[in-house]
This record gives C-alpha cells, structure tokens and sequence, in this order.
C-alpha cells in the first residue's frame, strides 16, 4: 500500500528523540529517504548512524525552527527535493495556568506553533517553486480538540496547529499540497514511560476507554495514510489516535 515512499524524500523536524525518532524508523522501513532534523545534532547522527546500518539513505540539518534563517537554511540543504514533512518538532509545558510565566507562554507557542508554521511555509515556498507538491502532516495532539488541566499553554498551541493546519490546506491545495494533522493521545516514548507506572500515570490509562497506552507503532498507520498517496484526496483533517479517549465519558 505505501510502495510510493520509496521514491520519496521526507523532511522530519524534531527527528532528536521520542515521536520523531520514532516516525524515522517508521519510514525507514518502507524505504523513504530521509532528511532529520532537530537542534541536537549529534543525536541525529546516532540515529543517521542506526538506519543507515540498516539500510537507509538518512541526511542530518541542523534546525531551530524559532530562527527564520536556520529554517530556511535547513530546508534548502535538503536533497534532492521534499516530498513529505513530518512537522513534529515542539516542546510541553505544564502547569497551573495561574502560575505559568509569560516565557514559558512564548516559548510554548514560539516553538509549537510559530515554528510549525515557519517550517511548513518554508517546505510548501519549495514544493511551489518546483512544482512537484507533496503532503505535510503537522503533529498536533487530542489536547487541541478537548480541555486539559494544566496544559493551557500546550493545549493552545496544538488548538492553533490544528485550525492551522486546515487553514494552509485550502490556500495550498491548488499547489498540489495537502496539509493535514495528526492527533496522537498519550503515547509511550522513553522520556515519559516511567510516569506510566505511577499511580498518576495509571489512573490515566483507566481512564481511556481501550485500558492501554498508545505506543509509536500505533501511529504508524495513521502516520502514513496522511504522508503517501493512500491519502491524496485527503486534506485538512485532524486524525486523532488516542485509544478513545475523545469519546470517553464526563
């Protein structure tokens, strides 16, 4: 179903650790190239160092995406053109919203939103320019599309990724470019497994309606459908992945 991505190029931001290392090693598989990116390098050149042992034609660009000219910079060094950006770069903040700093604030939203948009624009100025299209997924969460407490800084910014994303996805269509977003619930990385088995962490997966917790694998599927071509009439969705936890009870 995804044969199309061995002739694709995909552009991963935040590729350093948890979902974007993850969603590397997911089109590792189905044989895309891929151009990682993220502040750490030398964590991208040990992740570059894993896939290409397996097999895999990886490329490393620096990229902060609050600085215009390191965004711009990133997405021109990519070669030999983009054809999917995975928009995943981001950082949470939690907090009581009474309590939460006006810095914390901007660089929640510098990063997640302002960011995610600057790396978007940049791709599709290029797709345009070259004329080949593509798909942009920009990674968003269930906090866009139901309240959190003490998340009101990254619940405002993943609310904004998602109106955003429908947003570029008309103004871009008729440049063959499709914009979607995908959703994911709580989702085990190795920077949050631990809190899953507190009893704050378990009280959440009984909350969800499936009794588990998501992991990368499960956004495999959805991650993909949006990125290749089983996906090309669909644009300006949020696709949540969340174990049901839009439709648990109040």
């Amino acid at each position: 179903m995804f044969e199309d991505l061995k002739r694709k190029t995909v552009l991963i931001t935040g590729a350093s650790s948890g979902l974007g290392a993850g969603f590397a090693e997911i089109f590792a598989r189905h044989g895309a190239r891929l151009a990682l990116a993220a502040r750490r390098v030398e964590k991208l050149e040990a992740l570059q160092r894993k896939l290409v042992d397996g097999g895999a034609d990886v490329q490393v660009v620096a990229l902060d995406v609050t600085d215009e000219n390191s965004v711009e910079a990133a997405v021109n060094a990519v070669t030999p053109h983009i054809d999917i950006l995975v928009n995943n770069a981001g950082v949470a903040t939690f907090g009581r919203s009474l309590e939460i700093s006006a810095s914390d604030w901007d660089k929640t939203l510098d990063t997640n939103l302002r960011g995610l948009f600057l790396v978007a624009q940049a791709v599709a100025r290029r797709m345009e320019r070259e004329g080949t299209g593509g798909s942009i997924v920009n990674i968003s969460s269930i906090t866009a599309l139901r309240a959190s407490r003490g998340l009101a800084a990254y619940s405002a910014s993943k609310a904004g990724a998602s109106h955003l994303t429908k947003c570029l996805a008309l103004d871009w269509a008729a440049h063959g470019i499709r914009v979607n977003a995908l959703c994911p619930g709580y989702i085990e990385t190795e920077m949050n497994a631990g809190f899953f088995e507190t009893p704050e962490g378990l009280a959440l997966i009984a909350r969800t309606p499936m009794k588990k917790i998501g992991r990368i694998s499960d956004l495999e599927g959805p991650l993909l459908l949006l990125a290749s071509d089983a996906g090309r009439h669909i644009t300006g969705i949020d696709l949540p992945v969340d174990g049901g936890h839009l439709v648990s009870s109040l």
